[in-house]
């Protein structure tokens, strides 16, 4: 495994960590609000609680944090995402499981990490190999061995169709939020989890205008703040530097994550299916984290803006105010060509 190249995967998987323990805990809330207002809650409380964290560390150590704001040209690429992965697709979701089972639904929502890496390949030209193919559905074999019910009785229906329609259209807000993950990514999460979380709690209050105890309040944005904010900002980090097939791949060992915790911290019962299931899961990461690409390439010339070192993809001049690194302002990139191993990363998205 090479450790330089493959270390942001290890940003993934803890966002992956991070997430997965919110569908435990989310289920001690669920007795005192509904299912949409939780949503909405888990929203509000990532985006209220990374900007708080982003204002107080501006108090404490005022600096340039080496990320550059939401650049102009992004604008329809972040409302896109927004709209499809923080608005309408829990709308789906909420209307789907209404008419599903939630072993049914769980089922379903597996459906994410192999959109997610479609979506990639075939709208947004990322370069997905064999090794990520490979590991993609050996982690959607996993989740479903894990979410299966052997008296399930699966059914094609309207209902089931939403919440496939709301797994494709996270995947595809997983590859917009790439297409501008070198801008800052807390300013991204915060951004995104307060739209979603006023949306889902306004959509709450219109179907059922009730407001939670302040416990559960209280308990469900503190929830949010580490599962949907923190989670989120790591994960953007991960497309960033790995791409969206990958980083998602990573990421869907969500669901095991989340069944670890109800096993260890709530006395759920374990089973066979689990234990297969994680080996399912260790061997997908492993065939991710031992893929090597390597070929000649050329950078053709670009000038963009995003947090940096200098490095041999960073030669360029600054004239003083650029601030200690890593450090993000506009700069140009030269042509150049070289072969050496990477991943789509924002400086690798070319043509293969």
């Amino acid at each position: 495994m090479n450790i330089q190249i493959q270390r942001y995967a290890l940003l993934a998987l803890t966002a992956a960590a991070l997430f997965g323990a919110s569908t435990p805990l989310a289920k001690l809330l669920l007795q005192g609000v509904s299912p949409l207002m939780l949503a909405g809650l888990l929203y509000l409380g990532s985006g209220i609680g990374l900007l708080m964290i982003r204002l107080v560390s501006g108090l404490v150590t005022p600096r340039n944090h080496g990320e550059p704001g939401i650049q102009r040209r992004d604008y329809p690429w972040l409302a896109a995402a927004v709209l499809l992965g923080g608005v309408c697709a829990p709308v789906l979701l909420m209307w789907g499981l209404n008419g599903s089972t939630a072993a049914g639904a769980s089922l379903l929502l597996n459906l994410e990490g192999v959109f997610t890496a479609l979506v990639a390949a075939a709208l947004f030209r990322e370069a997905v190999g064999l090794r990520v193919w490979l590991a993609t559905f050996i982690m959607l074999a996993g989740a479903l061995l894990l979410s299966y019910d052997p008296a399930l009785a699966m059914r094609l229906s309207p209902h089931s169709l939403a919440v496939a329609a709301a797994c494709l259209l996270w995947a595809c807000d997983n590859n917009l939020t790439r297409k501008i993950s070198a801008n800052d990514p807390m300013t991204i999460a915060i951004v995104k989890g307060m739209v979603a979380g006023v949306v889902n709690i306004g959509l709450a209050w219109a179907v059922e205008p009730a407001t939670p105890a302040a416990t559960v309040i209280a308990g469900a944005m503190l929830l949010g703040l580490f599962s949907y904010g923190i989670s989120l900002v790591m994960f953007i980090y991960a497309l960033r530097h790995l791409g969206s097939a990958r980083a998602s791949a990573h990421f869907s060992t969500a669901p095991f994550m989340g069944a670890t915790i109800s096993i260890l911290l709530l006395n759920d019962p374990g089973s066979i299916a689990f234990v297969f299931a994680v080996i399912l899961m260790i061997c997908a990461t492993w065939l991710v984290l031992t893929e090597h690409h390597q070929h000649q390439h050329t950078h053709s010339q670009m000038a963009h803006t995003h947090g940096h070192s200098h490095d041999e993809h960073h030669q360029h001049p600054h004239d003083g105010s650029e601030g200690a690194e890593p450090h993000a302002h506009a700069h140009t990139h030269s042509s150049l060509t070289h072969a050496h191993p990477h991943l789509p990363d924002i400086h690798h998205r070319h043509e293969h």
